[in-house]
């Protein structure tokens, strides 16, 4: 009888879930395009006003604090990759798993600026969307880096591997989260 019990709960709540997990998806998605536009604005205005090494330096300092402004409770928003350049924000277990089934997905053929994955981790609605490697991203991201930009990124950056990279290829992705226990 328990197990009758259990197995129409899950049933009957199955639709539900998938209702809430398709509202957060939403809710998450509709905050990444100004997360991005913010970071892409300060990194071209650093750039007007002293080319990539000023965007290197903008990005070090700026983009913390873009990304706690847009970390509004209750969500918390934030970037990582599978080739870092910031070890602060290197991917948890679950972000790691994500973003190489985003790399399998694109290396079939799917398009990069497609990949989103949400899923429900121990209590917790998560979100990311993969960011494609744009024409702005090359300067200091690029394959073919000026020796003086390189040495800035190596000193600001010591451990950095976020080098190399051509238009269109996963660069990282927008990660979200938050908390289920504020949707009940």
């Amino acid at each position: 009888m328990r197990l009758i019990t259990l197995s129409l709960l899950a049933a009957l709540s199955t639709p539900v879930l998938a209702a809430d997990v398709q509202q957060l998806t939403a809710e998450g998605a509709a905050l990444i395009p100004p997360f991005q536009q913010q970071l892409l604005d300060t990194v071209k205005s650093a750039m007007q006003s002293g080319g990539p090494v000023k965007a290197v330096e903008a990005c070090q300092l700026l983009a913390p604090q873009i990304t706690a402004q847009h970390s509004q409770a209750p969500w918390k928003v934030g970037r990582t990759a599978l080739k870092l350049r910031n070890p602060n924000n290197a991917p948890d277990a679950w972000e790691r798993r994500v973003l190489e089934q985003f790399a399998a997905r694109a290396a079939a053929g799917e398009p990069v600026a497609e990949l989103k994955h949400a899923e429900i981790v121990a209590g917790e609605f998560r979100l990311m969307k993969a960011i494609p490697t744009g024409e702005p991203c090359l300067a200091c991201h690029g394959q073919n880096l000026k020796p003086e930009l390189a040495a800035v990124i190596d000193q600001r950056y010591p451990q950095d591997q976020a080098r190399g990279f051509a238009p269109g290829e996963l660069r990282g992705a927008f990660t979200l989260r938050r908390s289920l226990d504020t949707t009940q």
